[in-house]
Protein backbone atom coordinates (compact mmCIF):
# COMPACT_ATOMS: atom_id res chain seq x y z
CA UNK A 1 0.00 0.00 0.00
CA UNK A 2 1.46 3.42 -1.31
CA UNK A 3 1.50 6.34 0.96
CA UNK A 4 3.02 9.76 1.10
CA UNK A 5 6.50 10.50 2.87
CA UNK A 6 6.32 12.98 5.83
CA UNK A 7 8.96 14.81 4.10
CA UNK A 8 10.64 15.41 0.81
CA UNK A 9 9.60 15.79 -2.68
CA UNK A 10 8.62 18.55 -4.96
CA UNK A 11 4.88 18.83 -3.64
CA UNK A 12 3.96 22.32 -1.85
CA UNK A 13 2.77 20.75 1.06
CA UNK A 14 1.68 24.18 2.14
CA UNK A 15 -1.14 24.31 -0.95
CA UNK A 16 -3.29 21.56 -0.17
CA UNK A 17 -5.40 20.82 -3.45
CA UNK A 18 -8.69 18.54 -3.11
CA UNK A 19 -9.90 16.14 -5.72
CA UNK A 20 -12.74 13.24 -6.71
CA UNK A 21 -12.43 9.44 -7.27
CA UNK A 22 -15.56 7.78 -7.94
CA UNK A 23 -17.24 10.07 -5.07
CA UNK A 24 -14.68 9.60 -2.67
CA UNK A 25 -12.88 13.48 -1.77
CA UNK A 26 -8.98 12.41 -1.76
CA UNK A 27 -6.65 14.90 -1.20
CA UNK A 28 -2.85 15.97 -2.46
CA UNK A 29 -0.64 19.13 -3.00
CA UNK A 30 0.23 21.76 -5.53
CA UNK A 31 3.02 19.53 -7.18
CA UNK A 32 1.27 16.23 -7.75
CA UNK A 33 0.18 14.24 -10.95
CA UNK A 34 -3.36 12.80 -10.85
CA UNK A 35 -1.45 9.47 -10.40
CA UNK A 36 0.72 10.57 -7.45
CA UNK A 37 -2.03 11.71 -5.82
CA UNK A 38 -4.07 8.59 -6.38
CA UNK A 39 -0.46 6.58 -4.90
CA UNK A 40 -0.46 9.10 -1.94
CA UNK A 41 -3.83 8.01 -1.22
CA UNK A 42 -3.03 4.05 -1.26
CA UNK A 43 -5.38 3.90 -4.98
CA UNK A 44 -2.61 1.48 -6.33
CA UNK A 45 -5.78 -0.49 -8.92
CA UNK A 46 -6.30 2.01 -11.15
CA UNK A 47 -7.95 -0.05 -14.17
CA UNK A 48 -8.48 -3.23 -15.73
CA UNK A 49 -6.66 -4.44 -18.98
CA UNK A 50 -9.27 -4.20 -22.43
CA UNK A 51 -9.80 -8.32 -22.87
CA UNK A 52 -9.33 -9.90 -19.30
CA UNK A 53 -10.05 -7.49 -17.13
CA UNK A 54 -7.02 -8.39 -14.99
CA UNK A 55 -6.28 -5.52 -12.34
CA UNK A 56 -3.48 -2.76 -13.54
CA UNK A 57 -1.51 -0.28 -11.56
CA UNK A 58 0.66 2.83 -12.94
CA UNK A 59 3.40 1.71 -15.24
CA UNK A 60 5.47 4.45 -15.62
CA UNK A 61 5.58 8.67 -14.82
CA UNK A 62 5.53 9.95 -18.10
CA UNK A 63 2.99 10.07 -21.59
CA UNK A 64 4.18 6.85 -22.35
CA UNK A 65 1.58 5.52 -19.56
CA UNK A 66 -0.18 2.81 -20.89
CA UNK A 67 -2.10 1.34 -17.85
CA UNK A 68 -3.24 4.40 -15.86
CA UNK A 69 -6.25 6.06 -18.17
CA UNK A 70 -8.87 7.43 -16.42
CA UNK A 71 -11.94 9.42 -16.90
CA UNK A 72 -11.88 13.13 -16.44
CA UNK A 73 -14.28 15.58 -15.60
CA UNK A 74 -18.29 15.09 -15.28
CA UNK A 75 -21.42 16.02 -17.68
CA UNK A 76 -20.65 17.51 -20.88
CA UNK A 77 -17.01 18.01 -19.69
CA UNK A 78 -16.13 13.98 -19.75
CA UNK A 79 -13.56 12.85 -21.62
CA UNK A 80 -12.20 9.33 -21.29
CA UNK A 81 -8.77 7.69 -21.55
CA UNK A 82 -6.38 10.20 -20.44
CA UNK A 83 -3.46 8.99 -18.94
CA UNK A 84 -3.29 10.08 -14.87
CA UNK A 85 0.91 10.64 -15.00
CA UNK A 86 0.22 13.62 -17.09
CA UNK A 87 -2.89 15.18 -15.51
CA UNK A 88 -1.60 17.82 -13.04
CA UNK A 89 -3.63 17.77 -9.89
CA UNK A 90 -6.05 21.06 -9.36
CA UNK A 91 -8.35 21.84 -6.71
CA UNK A 92 -11.93 19.76 -7.68
CA UNK A 93 -10.65 17.59 -10.12
CA UNK A 94 -13.02 14.62 -10.70
CA UNK A 95 -12.01 11.31 -12.14
CA UNK A 96 -13.05 7.86 -12.46
CA UNK A 97 -11.79 4.37 -12.75
CA UNK A 98 -12.22 2.56 -16.51
CA UNK A 99 -13.22 -0.90 -18.09
CA UNK A 100 -14.64 -2.52 -14.20
CA UNK A 101 -18.35 -3.68 -13.63
CA UNK A 102 -19.82 -3.36 -11.38
CA UNK A 103 -16.98 -1.51 -10.07
CA UNK A 104 -12.69 -1.81 -10.92
CA UNK A 105 -12.62 -2.99 -7.16
CA UNK A 106 -14.73 -6.11 -8.28
CA UNK A 107 -14.51 -6.52 -11.46
CA UNK A 108 -17.52 -9.63 -12.57
CA UNK A 109 -15.54 -9.64 -16.03
CA UNK A 110 -12.48 -10.69 -14.36
CA UNK A 111 -13.80 -14.25 -14.64
CA UNK A 112 -12.81 -13.79 -18.22
CA UNK A 113 -9.44 -14.49 -17.06
CA UNK A 114 -10.09 -17.79 -16.25
CA UNK A 115 -11.36 -18.54 -20.24
CA UNK A 116 -8.12 -16.99 -21.50
CA UNK A 117 -7.59 -20.47 -23.34
CA UNK A 118 -10.35 -20.67 -25.33
CA UNK A 119 -9.59 -16.72 -26.08
CA UNK A 120 -7.55 -16.24 -28.65
CA UNK A 121 -6.68 -13.67 -30.44
CA UNK A 122 -9.60 -12.73 -32.61
CA UNK A 123 -11.79 -15.52 -31.93
CA UNK A 124 -14.46 -13.21 -31.86
CA UNK A 125 -14.18 -13.19 -35.55
CA UNK A 126 -14.37 -16.16 -36.14
CA UNK A 127 -17.34 -17.69 -33.27
CA UNK A 128 -19.52 -14.61 -34.08
CA UNK A 129 -20.04 -14.72 -37.79
CA UNK A 130 -22.57 -17.13 -37.65
CA UNK A 131 -25.50 -18.66 -37.76
CA UNK A 132 -26.60 -15.76 -40.19
CA UNK A 133 -24.92 -13.84 -42.11
CA UNK A 134 -25.99 -10.82 -40.04
CA UNK A 135 -25.47 -12.02 -37.32
CA UNK A 136 -22.04 -10.15 -36.34
CA UNK A 137 -24.60 -6.63 -36.05
CA UNK A 138 -26.27 -8.22 -33.15
CA UNK A 139 -23.11 -9.12 -31.56
CA UNK A 140 -20.95 -6.58 -32.35
CA UNK A 141 -22.52 -4.02 -29.27
CA UNK A 142 -22.38 -7.06 -26.68
CA UNK A 143 -19.08 -7.38 -27.71
CA UNK A 144 -17.67 -4.06 -27.70
CA UNK A 145 -19.45 -3.14 -24.13
CA UNK A 146 -17.18 -5.80 -22.22
CA UNK A 147 -13.87 -5.00 -23.92
CA UNK A 148 -13.98 -0.92 -24.16
CA UNK A 149 -12.24 1.52 -22.33
CA UNK A 150 -13.84 5.00 -21.37
CA UNK A 151 -17.44 6.36 -22.27
CA UNK A 152 -17.53 9.57 -23.71
CA UNK A 153 -20.23 11.63 -23.82
CA UNK A 154 -22.45 12.69 -26.79
CA UNK A 155 -23.48 16.52 -25.23
CA UNK A 156 -21.87 19.11 -26.47
CA UNK A 157 -18.63 20.45 -25.55
CA UNK A 158 -19.29 23.68 -23.48
CA UNK A 159 -15.58 24.89 -23.39
CA UNK A 160 -13.47 27.28 -25.94
CA UNK A 161 -10.70 26.48 -27.77
CA UNK A 162 -7.75 28.81 -29.28
CA UNK A 163 -5.38 29.09 -32.08
CA UNK A 164 -2.09 31.00 -32.96
CA UNK A 165 0.91 30.87 -35.23
CA UNK A 166 4.13 31.53 -33.62
CA UNK A 167 7.65 32.38 -35.52
CA UNK A 168 10.87 31.79 -34.08
CA UNK A 169 14.65 31.12 -35.31
CA UNK A 170 15.13 28.13 -32.72
CA UNK A 171 12.75 25.66 -31.44
CA UNK A 172 13.31 23.48 -28.87
CA UNK A 173 10.99 20.85 -27.94
CA UNK A 174 11.60 19.25 -24.48
CA UNK A 175 13.06 20.76 -21.22
CA UNK A 176 15.87 17.86 -20.06
CA UNK A 177 19.37 19.08 -19.67
CA UNK A 178 19.89 18.79 -22.67
CA UNK A 179 17.45 20.78 -23.88
CA UNK A 180 17.53 23.63 -21.48
CA UNK A 181 21.51 24.24 -22.53
CA UNK A 182 20.38 24.39 -26.09
CA UNK A 183 18.04 26.59 -25.42
CA UNK A 184 20.36 28.33 -22.91
CA UNK A 185 23.26 28.20 -26.11
CA UNK A 186 20.52 29.58 -28.61
CA UNK A 187 19.43 32.69 -26.31
CA UNK A 188 22.68 33.64 -25.46
CA UNK A 189 23.71 33.68 -29.27
CA UNK A 190 20.81 36.10 -29.46
CA UNK A 191 18.34 33.87 -31.26
CA UNK A 192 14.70 33.75 -30.53
CA UNK A 193 14.09 30.71 -29.01
CA UNK A 194 10.67 28.69 -27.73
CA UNK A 195 11.26 26.15 -25.27
CA UNK A 196 8.68 23.84 -25.23
CA UNK A 197 7.79 21.04 -22.10
CA UNK A 198 4.93 19.16 -21.69
CA UNK A 199 4.97 18.83 -18.23
CA UNK A 200 4.41 21.57 -16.09
CA UNK A 201 7.68 21.71 -14.21
CA UNK A 202 11.33 22.27 -16.52
CA UNK A 203 13.56 20.05 -16.20
CA UNK A 204 12.93 16.33 -17.73
CA UNK A 205 14.96 13.83 -15.92
CA UNK A 206 16.32 16.20 -13.53
CA UNK A 207 13.39 16.19 -11.52
CA UNK A 208 13.75 12.09 -11.02
CA UNK A 209 16.54 12.97 -8.98
CA UNK A 210 16.27 13.83 -5.10
CA UNK A 211 15.91 17.76 -4.34
CA UNK A 212 19.47 17.80 -2.30
CA UNK A 213 21.18 16.41 -4.95
CA UNK A 214 23.80 18.17 -7.75
CA UNK A 215 21.20 17.37 -10.41
CA UNK A 216 18.61 19.79 -8.69
CA UNK A 217 21.45 22.27 -8.27
CA UNK A 218 21.92 21.63 -12.21
CA UNK A 219 18.20 22.45 -12.98
CA UNK A 220 18.37 25.25 -10.61
CA UNK A 221 21.00 26.89 -12.19
CA UNK A 222 20.08 26.34 -15.82
CA UNK A 223 16.29 27.52 -15.64
CA UNK A 224 17.50 30.48 -13.91
CA UNK A 225 20.02 30.97 -17.05
CA UNK A 226 16.90 30.95 -19.11
CA UNK A 227 15.15 33.51 -16.92
CA UNK A 228 17.62 36.01 -17.41
CA UNK A 229 17.10 35.48 -21.51
CA UNK A 230 15.02 37.80 -22.63
CA UNK A 231 14.59 36.40 -26.54
CA UNK A 232 13.61 32.99 -24.76
CA UNK A 233 10.36 31.90 -24.52
CA UNK A 234 9.24 28.90 -22.26
CA UNK A 235 6.11 27.00 -22.26
CA UNK A 236 4.80 23.96 -19.97
CA UNK A 237 1.90 22.06 -20.12
CA UNK A 238 2.64 22.27 -24.05
CA UNK A 239 3.12 19.04 -26.05
CA UNK A 240 4.44 18.90 -29.64
CA UNK A 241 2.60 16.21 -31.79
CA UNK A 242 3.37 16.99 -35.12
CA UNK A 243 6.44 17.68 -37.41
CA UNK A 244 5.45 19.01 -41.04
CA UNK A 245 7.10 20.47 -44.02
CA UNK A 246 9.02 23.45 -43.81
CA UNK A 247 10.63 23.31 -40.18
CA UNK A 248 6.47 23.60 -39.13
CA UNK A 249 5.64 22.30 -35.96
CA UNK A 250 1.90 21.97 -34.28
CA UNK A 251 1.96 22.41 -30.52
CA UNK A 252 -1.22 21.93 -27.87
CA UNK A 253 -1.37 24.15 -24.84
CA UNK A 254 -3.37 23.44 -21.94
CA UNK A 255 -4.98 25.26 -19.53
CA UNK A 256 -7.62 22.89 -17.72
CA UNK A 257 -5.02 23.75 -14.11
CA UNK A 258 -6.65 27.63 -14.54
CA UNK A 259 -9.83 25.77 -14.68
CA UNK A 260 -10.74 28.36 -17.62
CA UNK A 261 -14.38 29.56 -17.62
CA UNK A 262 -15.52 30.07 -21.16
CA UNK A 263 -18.30 32.62 -20.19
CA UNK A 264 -15.50 34.52 -20.06
CA UNK A 265 -13.43 33.95 -23.58
CA UNK A 266 -11.02 31.57 -21.68
CA UNK A 267 -9.51 28.89 -23.57
CA UNK A 268 -9.53 25.43 -22.00
CA UNK A 269 -6.40 24.80 -24.51
CA UNK A 270 -4.58 26.22 -27.29
CA UNK A 271 -3.41 25.03 -30.95
CA UNK A 272 -0.26 26.68 -31.78
CA UNK A 273 1.18 26.60 -35.13
CA UNK A 274 4.76 27.50 -35.19
CA UNK A 275 7.00 28.18 -38.20
CA UNK A 276 11.41 28.04 -36.86
CA UNK A 277 14.51 28.28 -38.38
CA UNK A 278 15.83 25.57 -35.83
CA UNK A 279 13.99 22.67 -34.65
CA UNK A 280 16.24 20.93 -32.21
CA UNK A 281 14.70 17.55 -30.62
CA UNK A 282 15.65 17.09 -27.01
CA UNK A 283 12.98 14.64 -25.96
CA UNK A 284 14.88 11.86 -23.93
CA UNK A 285 14.30 8.21 -23.54
CA UNK A 286 11.49 6.01 -22.47
CA UNK A 287 13.10 2.98 -20.36
CA UNK A 288 11.95 -0.46 -21.72
CA UNK A 289 10.28 -2.94 -19.83
CA UNK A 290 11.34 -6.39 -18.84
CA UNK A 291 9.58 -9.67 -19.70
CA UNK A 292 8.30 -11.85 -17.37
CA UNK A 293 5.69 -13.73 -16.02
CA UNK A 294 2.78 -11.47 -14.31
CA UNK A 295 4.86 -8.28 -15.25
CA UNK A 296 1.52 -6.24 -15.67
CA UNK A 297 0.52 -6.51 -12.06
CA UNK A 298 -0.24 -3.42 -10.12
CA UNK A 299 3.00 -2.67 -8.23
CA UNK A 300 5.41 -3.58 -10.68
CA UNK A 301 6.93 -0.13 -12.43
CA UNK A 302 9.53 0.83 -14.44
CA UNK A 303 12.56 1.65 -12.65
CA UNK A 304 12.89 5.41 -13.58
CA UNK A 305 8.99 5.65 -12.29
CA UNK A 306 9.57 4.35 -9.05
CA UNK A 307 12.69 6.92 -8.72
CA UNK A 308 10.49 9.45 -9.95
CA UNK A 309 7.60 8.92 -7.59
CA UNK A 310 9.98 8.75 -4.50
CA UNK A 311 11.92 11.99 -5.22
CA UNK A 312 9.81 14.28 -6.75
CA UNK A 313 6.44 13.22 -5.25
CA UNK A 314 7.86 11.69 -1.84
CA UNK A 315 5.66 8.63 -2.51
CA UNK A 316 6.37 5.50 -0.33
CA UNK A 317 5.25 2.23 -1.73
CA UNK A 318 6.35 0.42 1.51
CA UNK A 319 9.46 -2.52 1.97
CA UNK A 320 11.00 -4.56 0.83
CA UNK A 321 11.29 -3.29 -2.72
CA UNK A 322 13.15 -5.48 -5.86
CA UNK A 323 14.75 -3.28 -7.98
CA UNK A 324 15.24 -6.03 -11.37
CA UNK A 325 17.57 -4.70 -14.00
CA UNK A 326 19.92 -5.15 -17.18
CA UNK A 327 21.79 -2.00 -17.44
CA UNK A 328 23.53 0.36 -14.85
CA UNK A 329 20.66 2.74 -14.87
CA UNK A 330 18.38 1.27 -12.81
CA UNK A 331 20.86 1.43 -9.77
CA UNK A 332 20.23 4.72 -9.10
CA UNK A 333 16.64 3.73 -8.37
CA UNK A 334 18.04 1.35 -6.29
CA UNK A 335 20.65 3.45 -3.92
CA UNK A 336 17.81 6.19 -3.82
CA UNK A 337 15.38 4.29 -2.50
CA UNK A 338 17.61 2.19 0.22
CA UNK A 339 18.61 6.10 1.27
CA UNK A 340 15.24 6.94 1.76
CA UNK A 341 15.08 4.04 4.25
CA UNK A 342 13.70 1.29 2.37
CA UNK A 343 14.93 -2.25 2.38
CA UNK A 344 15.76 -3.27 -1.45
CA UNK A 345 17.18 -6.48 -3.08
CA UNK A 346 19.00 -5.64 -6.46
CA UNK A 347 18.77 -8.53 -9.27
CA UNK A 348 20.79 -7.80 -12.09
CA UNK A 349 20.92 -10.18 -14.86
CA UNK A 350 24.87 -8.85 -15.52
CA UNK A 351 27.29 -11.16 -14.01
CA UNK A 352 29.47 -8.80 -13.72
CA UNK A 353 29.30 -4.73 -12.81
CA UNK A 354 31.14 -1.84 -12.58
CA UNK A 355 33.10 -2.00 -9.25
CA UNK A 356 31.22 1.80 -8.37
CA UNK A 357 27.94 0.15 -8.77
CA UNK A 358 28.94 -2.25 -6.17
CA UNK A 359 29.96 -0.11 -3.80
CA UNK A 360 27.38 2.41 -3.74
CA UNK A 361 25.08 -0.21 -3.03
CA UNK A 362 27.09 -1.65 -0.46
CA UNK A 363 27.60 1.87 1.10
CA UNK A 364 23.35 1.81 1.57
CA UNK A 365 23.09 -1.76 2.53
CA UNK A 366 20.84 -2.77 -1.11
CA UNK A 367 21.25 -6.62 -1.06
CA UNK A 368 22.69 -7.33 -4.81
CA UNK A 369 21.99 -10.32 -6.65
CA UNK A 370 24.35 -10.98 -9.82
CA UNK A 371 23.75 -13.11 -12.71
CA UNK A 372 19.81 -13.41 -11.25
CA UNK A 373 17.04 -12.47 -13.28
CA UNK A 374 12.62 -11.52 -12.28
CA UNK A 375 10.57 -14.94 -13.97
CA UNK A 376 7.62 -13.64 -12.04
CA UNK A 377 5.65 -11.20 -10.10
CA UNK A 378 3.59 -12.47 -7.30
CA UNK A 379 0.18 -10.96 -6.41
CA UNK A 380 -3.58 -9.95 -7.71
CA UNK A 381 -4.35 -6.48 -7.06
CA UNK A 382 -1.11 -5.53 -4.99
CA UNK A 383 2.17 -7.25 -5.08
CA UNK A 384 3.39 -9.66 -2.45
CA UNK A 385 6.78 -10.75 -3.85
CA UNK A 386 8.70 -12.18 -6.70
CA UNK A 387 10.25 -14.66 -8.30
CA UNK A 388 13.78 -14.97 -8.83
CA UNK A 389 16.28 -17.64 -11.15
CA UNK A 390 20.00 -17.06 -10.46
CA UNK A 391 21.84 -18.39 -13.47
CA UNK A 392 22.68 -21.88 -13.59
CA UNK A 393 20.37 -22.40 -10.78
CA UNK A 394 17.38 -25.55 -11.17
CA UNK A 395 15.12 -23.77 -8.68
CA UNK A 396 13.71 -20.02 -8.37
CA UNK A 397 13.77 -18.62 -5.28
CA UNK A 398 10.50 -16.44 -3.87
CA UNK A 399 11.08 -13.38 -2.14
CA UNK A 400 8.43 -11.11 -0.37
CA UNK A 401 8.71 -7.31 -1.88
CA UNK A 402 5.76 -4.29 -1.92
CA UNK A 403 6.73 -3.06 -5.00
CA UNK A 404 9.24 -3.95 -8.35
CA UNK A 405 11.37 -1.34 -10.42
CA UNK A 406 12.25 -2.82 -13.78
CA UNK A 407 14.24 -1.33 -16.21
CA UNK A 408 15.08 -3.20 -19.60
CA UNK A 409 17.07 -0.82 -21.10
CA UNK A 410 16.22 2.84 -22.74
CA UNK A 411 14.67 3.67 -26.03
CA UNK A 412 15.17 6.98 -27.59
CA UNK A 413 12.07 9.10 -28.18
CA UNK A 414 12.78 9.46 -31.78
CA UNK A 415 8.69 9.15 -33.23
CA UNK A 416 8.81 13.39 -33.77
CA UNK A 417 12.17 13.20 -35.42
CA UNK A 418 10.37 10.54 -38.08
CA UNK A 419 7.25 12.60 -39.00
CA UNK A 420 8.76 13.91 -42.50
CA UNK A 421 9.90 10.98 -43.70
CA UNK A 422 13.84 10.42 -41.77
CA UNK A 423 13.49 6.52 -40.67
CA UNK A 424 15.10 5.63 -37.28
CA UNK A 425 18.31 3.84 -37.58
CA UNK A 426 19.37 1.39 -35.28
CA UNK A 427 22.78 1.63 -33.48
CA UNK A 428 24.56 -1.15 -32.34
CA UNK A 429 26.54 0.39 -30.07
CA UNK A 430 23.54 2.07 -28.31
CA UNK A 431 21.34 -0.87 -28.82
CA UNK A 432 18.29 1.27 -29.80
CA UNK A 433 16.87 3.14 -32.51
CA UNK A 434 18.34 6.71 -33.28
CA UNK A 435 16.95 9.65 -35.45
CA UNK A 436 18.19 8.91 -39.11
CA UNK A 437 20.03 11.74 -40.90
CA UNK A 438 18.30 14.71 -40.37
CA UNK A 439 17.71 17.97 -42.73
CA UNK A 440 19.70 20.87 -42.16
CA UNK A 441 18.40 22.89 -39.38
CA UNK A 442 17.21 19.95 -37.46
CA UNK A 443 18.80 18.46 -34.86
CA UNK A 444 18.58 15.73 -31.67
CA UNK A 445 20.13 15.98 -29.15
CA UNK A 446 21.02 14.02 -25.50
CA UNK A 447 19.39 10.97 -24.69
CA UNK A 448 16.81 11.22 -28.04
CA UNK A 449 20.11 10.99 -30.26
CA UNK A 450 21.72 8.48 -27.97
CA UNK A 451 23.73 10.72 -25.85
CA UNK A 452 22.15 10.33 -22.40
CA UNK A 453 25.48 10.47 -20.39
CA UNK A 454 26.77 13.80 -22.33
CA UNK A 455 23.46 15.12 -22.37
CA UNK A 456 24.06 18.68 -21.02
CA UNK A 457 27.27 19.05 -23.57
CA UNK A 458 25.71 17.49 -26.37
CA UNK A 459 22.53 20.23 -25.86
CA UNK A 460 24.85 22.43 -25.93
Amino acid sequence: MSARRATGGRVERARPLGFRLEGRTLGGFAGDTLASALLANGVQLLGRSFKYHRPRGLLSAGAEEPNGLLTIGEGARRTPNLPATMIELHEGLVCERQNGWPSVEYDAKALLGALAPLLGAGFYYKTFMGPRRGSWMFYEPFIRRAAGLGRATHAPDPDRYETRDAHVDVLVIGSGPAGLAAARAAGRAGARVLLVEQDFLLGGSLLRAPVDSPEEMLRGQLVADLADLHNVEIQTRTTAFGVYDGATVALIERHEQARPDPDRGEARETLITVRARCIVHATGAIERPLVFGDNDRPGVLLADALRSYLNRHAIDFGAPALIATNNDSAWRAAVDLAAAGTSVVLADERAVVAEPLLAAARAQRIEVRLATRLVRALGGRSLRGAELRREGARNDERIPCRVIGMSGGWAPTVHLTAHTGVRPRYDAAAGAHLPGSLPDGVWAAGACAGQGGRSLADGH
